[in-house]
C-alpha cells in the first residue's frame, strides 16, 4: 500500500511539474497576478461555459411556464423540450443554447425569451477542479456553483507539512487563453486570511509545490 501510495504521490508530482513547466512557471521567474478576488472577475478571466453530456439545465420561457422546465443533457449532446425535440446542447453557451431555443419556439409562440440556467454541472475534465502537489490529498473534484479555493482545500485535507501553500499556483483557461495566478494558501489556512480565499470555476487546477529547505 505504501509503495502504491508514493507512486500515486509522485506521479502526480511528476504532473504538476509538467503543467508548470508548460505555463513557462519557475521560482524567481515571472511574478504572478493574484488570483482573482470575485466571481465577476473570474469569469471575465475565463472563457465562457460550453455545455456538455449530462449538464443538468434549467430552461425557462418567459410568460409560458408550460414550455419551462428541467432538463439534463443526453450523452448525445442533445435536449428535448415541449415543442422543440432535439436540439443540441453540447459546446454551447447557455445563452447561445436559449438564442436557438427562441428561434424554435417563434413558430409557437409570440416573441418567446427564454433563459438557460446549467444547475449542475457534469463531471468532465472541463467541469472539475483538479488538485496536484503537496495537498492532504490531491484529487479531482466536480465543480460547484460558488465554489472557493477555501472550499477545494477543505475537500482535499489542508495542505502537507511540506507545502508551500503561498507558492500555489491556479491554472485557468486552455491554450493560448491560459492563465496562471499566484494563490496564498499559507495566508488562508494557518493565518485565516480570508483575504485570500478566491472563487473557483470549472477546469480549475491548483498546484502547490513543496518548500525547499
Amino acid at each position: 500500500m505504501t509503495k502504491i501510495y508514493q507512486f500515486c504521490r509522485f506521479a502526480l508530482l511528476g504532473a504538476a511539474a509538467a503543467m508548470i513547466a508548460g505555463c513557462s512557471i519557475i521560482d524567481g521567474g515571472e511574478q504572478l497576478q493574484a488570483a482573482p478576488s470575485t466571481a465577476i472577475d473570474a469569469a471575465d478571466a475565463s472563457p465562457d461555459y460550453l455545455i456538455g453530456p449530462l449538464d443538468q439545465l434549467e430552461i425557462f420561457v418567459w410568460r409560458a411556464p408550460e414550455l419551462s422546465t428541467n432538463v439534463t443533457v443526453r450523452p448525445d449532446g442533445r435536449i428535448s423540450t415541449p415543442l422543440v425535440e432535439d436540439m443540441v446542447a453540447s459546446g454551447k453557451t447557455p445563452s447561445q443554447l436559449a438564442g436557438d431555443l427562441e428561434v424554435s419556439l417563434k413558430r409557437f409562440v409570440k416573441t418567446p425569451e427564454v433563459t438557460v440556467i446549467v444547475s449542475n454541472f457534469s463531471s468532465t475534465f472541463d467541469q472539475q477542479v483538479r488538485v496536484l502537489g503537496e495537498a492532504q490529498q490531491p484529487i479531482a473534484l466536480p465543480y460547484q456553483t460558488g465554489m472557493t479555493v477555501l472550499d477545494v482545500m477543505v475537500a482535499v485535507g489542508g495542505l502537507t507539512e511540506f507545502a508551500a501553500g503561498n507558492k500555489a499556483v491556479l491554472i485557468r483557461g486552455k491554450g493560448e487563453e491560459r492563465n496562471s495566478y499566484r494563490l496564498r494558501l499559507d495566508d488562508l489556512l494557518r493565518k485565516g486570511n480570508i483575504a485570500a480565499n478566491v472563487p473557483m470555476l470549472p477546469g480549475d487546477v491548483v498546484l502547490i509545490p513543496e518548500s525547499v529547505f
